[in-house]
């Protein structure tokens, strides 16, 4: 599991890094409006949108550009995104997962096909890479809000599969299936999350080198990059030193 937790530290050291707050923005408030449309506004009664709204607040979105979102979708004039997820192969054979947002498929398709093609990977059919994770909730805390002993037991109460807590907090890991309510019972203790969302877990990851390393991060932050992809998630580990030369 202590390579999850380092993959983990990969998927997030571009959001932490990222000074383009207007592209996030855009990024968050894509997926707010898609939530919102294909439920109820109502983030109460809108799992994903819900979620979509943590993670808005966790990157300080302000309140009105949240609040315009979710109009937008309500509205009768905003854009049309498809949701699309791509599948392939980076450098050294490690497995990638696209999340997409898009209002233009081909475009989307043939940008990220170029930057697999770039980087020595090569982008594969929906499905040839996915059986690889699991589709699975998180719900993540401060640190601070719990014991691992109290985190673990809360969690099991609710009807968690797993939980993760360091210093840097507690990941509690549900199915999809009962993510939701699993959400709810911990929130309703420790108050709310500073993550909610389904997630791609990788079953295994694979050490990689250094040189296949920094080829794997380039990739990830130039997929980032794409103002139509979501989220990106990779199955590989590299060494601390790497990820300290590359600003992990």
């Amino acid at each position: 599991m202590a390579g999850h937790s380092q993959f983990k530290n990969i998927m997030h050291r571009k959001g932490r890094q990222d000074a383009q707050k207007s592209k996030l923005f855009s990024k968050l408030a894509r997926e707010i409006t898609v939530a919102a449309k294909l439920g109820t506004p109502d983030p109460a009664m809108n799992a994903r949108l819900r979620s979509a709204i943590i993670a808005a607040r966790q990157e300080n979105m302000p309140k009105d550009n949240i609040e315009r979102a979710i109009k937008k979708a309500i509205g009768s004039d905003g854009e049309n995104y498809d949701e699309i997820r791509y599948e392939g192969y980076g450098p050294g054979g490690v497995a990638v997962i696209v999340e997409a947002l898009t209002d233009n498929r081909n475009r989307a398709a043939s940008d990220i096909r170029s930057y697999f093609t770039k980087s020595g990977g090569n982008l594969g059919e929906t499905g040839s890479v996915a059986f690889m994770f699991d589709r699975t909730g998180i719900i993540e805390f401060d640190a601070k809000v719990a014991s691992a002993d109290d985190m673990l037991d809360a969690a099991i109460e609710a009807g968690a599969d797993d939980v993760l807590s360091s210093d840097s907090g507690h990941e509690v890991y549900a199915s999809q299936d009962s993510f939701r309510e699993v959400a709810k019972a911990l929130e309703q203790k420790f108050g709310e999350a500073r993550k909610a969302a389904l997630t791609w877990k990788p079953q295994n990851t694979v050490p990689v080198d250094d040189e296949t390393g920094e080829k794997l991060l380039k990739l990830i932050d130039l997929l980032q990059e794409h103002d139509d992809v979501q989220n990106v998630y990779a199955n590989f580990e590299v060494s601390d030193a790497l990820m300290a030369k590359m600003g992990g």
